[in-house]
């Protein structure tokens, strides 16, 4: 699996600020909240989730993306204080 999430070299790829999780909740911070469900067969070169995840910390919201692998969706989560 890492060989499969490393981008080629020199450059750098979306997909390496994925931290997989065997579920929704168990990721590793407990007040994570989801902002949005991605299914993780999209198309090659195209990163919805990470987008999204990025439009979300545009507007100030500390958002992430996750890897539920009980589902095989990709999160964008939200830390909650």
């Amino acid at each position: 699996m890492q060989d499969l999430m490393k981008g080629p070299k020199g450059a750098s790829h979306p997909v390496d600020n994925v931290h997989p999780v065997t579920s929704a909740e168990d990721s590793k911070q407990p007040n994570d909240r989801v902002l949005e469900r991605f299914p993780a067969g999209g198309a090659r070169g195209s990163w919805p989730a990470d987008e999204f995840a990025a439009d979300r910390r545009r507007e100030g919201i500390p958002a992430t993306v996750v890897m539920d692998l009980a589902t095989d969706a990709f999160l964008v989560v939200k830390a909650v204080a």
